[in-house]
Parts: C-alpha cells; structure tokens; sequence
C-alpha cells in the first residue's frame, strides 16, 4: 500500500448516496507541500516520511542552519 500522508478520510456523495474513501497519498503531494513540512512540521515520523518521498523523486536537500540575528 502507498505511503500516506496523513489519514483516510470518508466522504458522503449526494447524488448517488454511497460513501467513499479519501486517501491523503505522499506521492500526490507537491514538492514544496513536502519541504514545507519538513521545515515547519513536528512529527519525525512524518518528517522521515517527506525525506524519503524526495528522495525518491530525486531531490537533493541541502540543509542550512538560520543565521542568529544580533540586536
């Protein structure tokens, strides 16, 4: 099964009057969804998740610590 993002969710149609399942899929998401999470997220799980998805895509990371303001 793919990897979610986050969890499914069940959904009511009117016209045919039947539920669905949304699913929330790591591939459906966009690059900049899944650094923004990494960044401002603050579950490691999910975080871990989001590396590996860009990963996958090909996507390097380049990590680079914020620089301390002086007042």
């Amino acid at each position: 099964m793919p990897v979610k993002f986050s969890k499914s969710s069940k959904k009511y149609e009117k016209g045919s009057r039947k539920w669905t399942w949304e699913h929330d899929y790591i591939k459906n998401r966009s690059k900049e969804d899944l650094i923004k999470e990494i960044n401002e997220g603050n579950k490691p799980k999910l975080k871990q998740k989001c590396r590996i998805e860009l990963d996958r895509r090909g996507v390097k990371l380049v990590w680079v610590k914020p620089e301390a303001k002086e007042d």
